[in-house]
């Protein structure tokens, strides 16, 4: 696929495939892409908060608000808390999901005990209901970080666990907006989901998207909701 790319971006794509080959495993049971032959895929953020107060990026939502293309956040707890009004705002879009990525975003979910990976799913979900209005019902585990125990007791919450295929790797601020570009263009596949961070630190996402979104319909794709594919467990 790379050699479908110009040089320039096919050098960039190579370059962060390299850099992301260590990946956490997902357990079985882990949704990493949506079974289908349909040239469809699924656009996600991740908006997660520990301890440092994080924002909504308005230069990534607004144009796919304008836009009307569907998309889902997976929400920090602490992340709803302080970005009440904007999610608010989101919630009344129907093309809009909004999910559950923990209360505090522990690095590491797996090195809680039973009790602790409750809390941070119920105290998120909690919080993002009276923010929003609306139920949860994905779970993304912060890092991807998750085994069978961590699963089974979300899933005994009555979530299913979406993470992806493949990471874009938008943190990094050394990951450029071509970088982003290009890898998104070679690896995406009918059914992938795709995984950027909408909480301040996708540093050259605003800019990529765009580029992204038009080289993905150009070869033939369409984004659609994830609800919309993924039953509850």
């Amino acid at each position: 696929m790379a050699a479908r790319l110009s040089g320039a971006l096919a050098a960039a794509w190579l370059a962060v495939a390299s850099a992301q080959a260590a990946q956490p495993v997902a357990p079985a049971g882990v949704v990493t892409r949506v079974a289908t032959k349909d040239k469809v895929l699924f656009l996600t953020f991740d908006a997660c908060q520990a301890v440092q107060r994080m924002t909504l990026d308005h230069g990534i939502i607004d144009p796919l608000v304008a836009r009307h293309i569907p998309f889902t956040i997976f929400v920090g707890g602490r992340f709803a808390r302080d970005n009440a009004a904007d999610l608010k705002a989101l919630a009344q879009l129907p093309f809009v999901d909004l999910e559950n990525h923990s209360w505090s975003h522990p690095r590491d979910m797996r090195l809680l005990s039973d009790d602790e990976v409750r809390t941070q799913v119920e105290r998120a979900a909690a919080t993002i209901r009276s923010v929003t209005g609306r139920r949860t019902r994905l779970f993304r585990f912060p890092g991807g970080n998750a085994d069978e125990r961590t699963l089974a007791i979300v899933n005994g919450l009555g979530y299913t666990v979406v993470h992806w295929r493949w990471p874009e790797g938008d943190p990094d601020p050394a990951i450029t907006a071509d970088q982003l570009v290009a890898q998104s263009l070679a690896r995406s596949r009918p059914g992938d989901i795709l995984i950027f961070h909408v909480n301040g630190r996708g540093w050259h996402t605003a800019e990529a998207l765009p580029r992204i979104l038009d080289g993905l319909a150009a070869r033939g794709f369409r984004f659609a909701s994830l609800p919309d594919y993924i039953a509850a467990p």
